[in-house]
């Protein structure tokens, strides 16, 4: 069961959901003591679902679960790329895809076991009772999310910024048990376009009491997620590849440790994660964000290892100023490997030189 707070606009369809599947993994993580699913800034709702759940600590799937987590490192993202991958029909849970479509940190857990002892931690549990139970209090959520977060984040800018359209079906879900945790799962399901999802936690600011807190921050998480439906699909271009592979093999070399701390483990995430988070950055700049607050995201990419941020947003504001030489990102592509190949080589001749 889903409930939906649809949005329109220049022509575009996002859905705010709260999706039964994603209380359920997030639930059954807390139960399990995974701490990242135990953020408690829920109010009432944290404190009915210890109140709930609490007494199934001993059921069958816990130990079970946390060996995933001790095994396989189920834990974090990989436990919402399961939730988006599971429908239930009819009182049952089941799983939609592929395996391989799976977050890969799943590839050798057995499926059916699996999902024969998570049915029964939901029927077990009266999950569907306790997500019915709340309905009103998702409702209200997802209406919180549309005025205070969806009203900061403008989806017509990407169409024009890239020109072209997104590639992929994009999905806004609450996960009112993730608290500040955010996630980016994708699935692709046979006859479906591939939908990216942007999975956001659900917390009340202490300070003043309001579900989401600040929305133009937490619009942020939106604003770079969505680069992604538009960004990803450009390393699909074999041209594009050859131009950046050996180039974003150094960068993840330059960077390894930071990227390593972030789960970016392949050359591939760290150019389309540089992009989308300079295109962020343009993003602010276009919308009349503070600039300090601008600054601040600066800032806070290099601090986390992205260290060519600055002359990647110079070479992104050079596109946006001549569109009429490059119509659309793709087309500018040349320029982004050309500039990150740069940085790469001034950074290693500054490593070489002293050397010398």
């Amino acid at each position: 069961m889903l409930l939906l707070f649809v949005m329109q606009n220049a022509g575009a369809r996002i859905k705010v959901e709260v999706s039964e599947c994603v209380e359920l993994m997030s639930i059954l993580s807390r139960t399990a003591g995974f701490r990242e699913y135990n953020m408690d800034l829920a109010g009432q709702y944290t404190k009915d679902t210890e109140e709930w759940f609490a007494p199934f600590r001993e059921h069958p799937i816990i130990a079970y679960y946390q060996g995933l987590h001790d095994n396989h490192s189920i834990s974090y993202d990989a436990v919402m790329s399961m939730a988006i991958h599971l429908e239930i029909d009819k009182g049952q849970i089941k799983f939609l895809g592929e395996k391989s479509d799976l977050e890969k940190r799943w590839k050798n857990v057995d499926l059916d076991s699996f999902l024969e002892k998570l049915n029964l931690f939901y029927t077990d549990t009266h999950f569907n009772d306790f997500y019915k139970k709340h309905q009103s209090f998702y409702e209200e959520g997802l209406k919180e999310y549309e005025a205070n977060v969806m009203s900061s984040f403008h989806q017509d800018w990407y169409a024009r910024f890239y020109g072209t359209s997104p590639t992929e079906q994009f999905r806004v879900i609450i996960g009112f048990t993730n608290g500040g945790g955010n996630y980016g799962p994708s699935r692709q399901l046979a006859g479906h376009p591939k939908e990216a999802f942007a999975i956001c936690g659900y917390f009340i600011d202490p300070k003043t009491g309001k579900a989401f807190g600040n929305g133009t921050d937490l619009a942020s998480t939106l604003i770079h997620e969505f680069n992604h439906s538009f960004v990803n699909p450009l390393l699909n271009n074999e041209a594009n590849v050859a131009l950046v592979e050996t180039t974003g093999k150094k960068l993840q070399q330059l960077s390894m440790l930071g990227m390593e701390r972030q789960h970016y483990g392949n050359w591939q995430t760290v150019v389309n994660e540089s992009i989308v988070r300079a295109a962020v950055i343009l993003y602010m700049l276009d919308q009349d964000f503070d600039p300090k607050q601008v600054m601040n995201e600066m800032a806070e990419q290099v601090c986390r290892d992205f260290k060519w941020m600055p002359e990647l947003v110079t070479s992104l504001r050079h596109y946006a100023a001549h569109r009429d030489q490059y119509p659309t990102l793709n087309d500018f592509y040349p320029e982004i490997a050309s500039c990150l190949s740069q940085y790469v080589e001034t950074e290693f001749e500054r490593m070489r030189k002293p050397l010398k």
